[in-house]
């Protein structure tokens, strides 16, 4: 590997917020994980590097994602199963993790529904030491980098660009992690943000990001349709909760047949997963011409190569600087 593409890749002790990097370290992931789906060869590791994937939520994508990016770079998983730890005996998630620290495990991939879960982990206090690399694959309803990225390389593989791309963020917008970073990167990148969906679920705060307006005034507008899953998990004391009904929000909501056909020719329907068919998404638009999902869960195997990487590269694992 030459030394002017060293540069260019990207190095970090842990990987757990988009919020603070750079657009050019956003750009860099976006290339190196294109260059690893055009079948770019994997750095060489020198020594084994040892991973465990945490995840004390229900996942399917994320999870075995991570797992299969974990196998293309090399790395050693080490099995854990969350409702067999010692976290059921009371344990803290920082014990947890000085245990498999101590035990020679090298990073750790957690998903947890605490917000902020990562920051006791990342930065112990006085007295306190974990040699751990942490990646997040999210934390309740707050960030979900690895989701947010993959959805970023797939609007960069579809536009190849983000400037002035209309990108609306349409559903459950307030309970979800995927949205909050989304938004933030979506703005440092350039890209003009809506929000829409119920307005019970929709969080003013987020109005610095972009501006919420119903879905039909947006859906012939947009380059990119970013539905969110409802959330019912997340609705405990929500007093909408009780009066749910699918085909009222398909109806008000939702991409139907008749909201697709009105879409530009160029407009990609996005959603991060999974998808409750009839509600956000009709079950025949799932796998339609201009719906991404499918490239989304493609993608996400390459772009976690890509952070997994950086994380190597930042901790200098396995050889690699």
């Amino acid at each position: 590997m030459t030394t002017q593409l060293v540069e260019q890749l990207v190095s970090l002790p842990h990987f757990v917020s988009v919020e603070d990097l750079t657009t050019d370290q956003v750009n860099a992931l976006i290339t190196r994980a294109e260059e690893f789906k055009n079948g770019a060869p994997t750095p060489k590791l020198s020594q084994p590097v040892y991973v465990t994937n945490m995840f004390f939520e229900n996942s399917t994508r994320t999870h075995t994602s991570f797992a299969m990016a974990e196998k293309k770079l090399g790395l050693t998983e080490i099995p854990f199963d969350a409702s067999h730890s010692s976290i059921k005996k009371g344990e803290t998630l920082y014990d947890t993790c000085l245990t498999l620290d101590a035990l020679g495990v090298d990073l750790a991939v957690i998903r947890a529904s605490e917000n902020d879960y990562y920051l006791p982990l990342i930065n112990p206090g006085a007295g306190h030491y974990l040699g751990l690399g942490i990646v997040n694959g999210g934390d309740g309803s707050g960030q979900h980098p690895s989701q947010c990225m993959l959805d970023i390389m797939t609007i960069h593989e579809h536009f190849g660009h983000f400037k002035g791309l209309k990108v609306a963020i349409v559903g459950d917008i307030t309970h979800s992690r995927v949205a909050r970073s989304n938004m933030e990167i979506l703005n440092k990148l350039g890209a003009e943000v809506y929000f829409s969906g119920p307005e019970y679920w929709y969080d003013h705060a987020f109005d610095k990001y972009g501006k919420f307006l119903p879905i039909d005034e947006l859906v012939e507008e947009v380059d990119v349709m970013m539905l969110l899953r409802v959330q019912h998990e997340r609705h405990a004391g929500d007093a909408h909760e009780g009066d749910f009904s699918a085909a009222d929000y398909h109806k008000q909501y939702g991409i139907n047949e008749e909201r697709y056909a009105l879409l530009k020719p160029d407009t990609i329907i996005m959603h991060p997963g999974p998808i409750n068919r009839g509600v956000e998404l009709a079950d025949s638009l799932v796998e339609a011409p201009k719906s991404a999902f499918v490239a989304q869960m493609e993608n996400g195997v390459f772009m976690r190569m890509a952070m997994l990487e950086a994380v190597l590269r930042g901790r200098k694992l396995g050889g690699l600087e």
